[in-house]
């Protein structure tokens, strides 16, 4: 098993020192616990320093997640000798009811057709060698009724 700690160590430059041990103290509790993923299952699986309301002021903090990928990636996945292709993809994911934001029609080349979903968009950094994908940012994107 891979330490988590050492791996988000790297974070140091994204992160201050309080959020970046929350983070720690949420991914150890999250690769650990069994059932749905809520913020009071993740405090009862925490160590010291887990309690829920140190879950909601980590999940209520600001973060720059594609500075957070782009240090891991680069930390972890660069290589030189490797040529890297930058690219962007739409994609749509179905979601039945009526009131989750953004949920609108969309074209979907998997049904051939539109269905009502949210849709989403990712730009990645492809590596030609591994033939691997990694995600920098996604955003969802909001249509509007025009």
């Amino acid at each position: 098993m891979f330490n988590t700690l050492t791996i988000l160590s790297c974070l140091n430059c994204c992160l201050d020192t309080t959020t970046l041990n929350r983070l720690k103290t949420i991914v150890t509790a999250m690769l650990t616990m069994t059932g749905r993923v809520t913020m009071l299952g993740i405090s009862r699986w925490t160590d010291d320093g887990g309690s829920y309301r140190t879950i909601q002021r980590f999940f209520n903090t600001k973060i720059t997640w594609e500075k957070i990928h782009w240090c891991l990636i680069r930390q972890y996945f660069l290589d030189n000798d490797d040529p890297f292709i930058f690219d962007g993809d739409e994609t749509v994911v179905t979601k039945a009811g009526k009131m989750t934001y953004g949920l609108n029609r969309f074209f979907s080349s998997i049904y051939g057709k539109t269905v009502p979903g949210l849709d989403f968009f990712t730009l990645s950094l492809i590596s030609t060698k591994q033939r691997t994908s990694y995600p920098l940012i996604t955003r969802q994107m909001t249509h509007s009724e025009d």
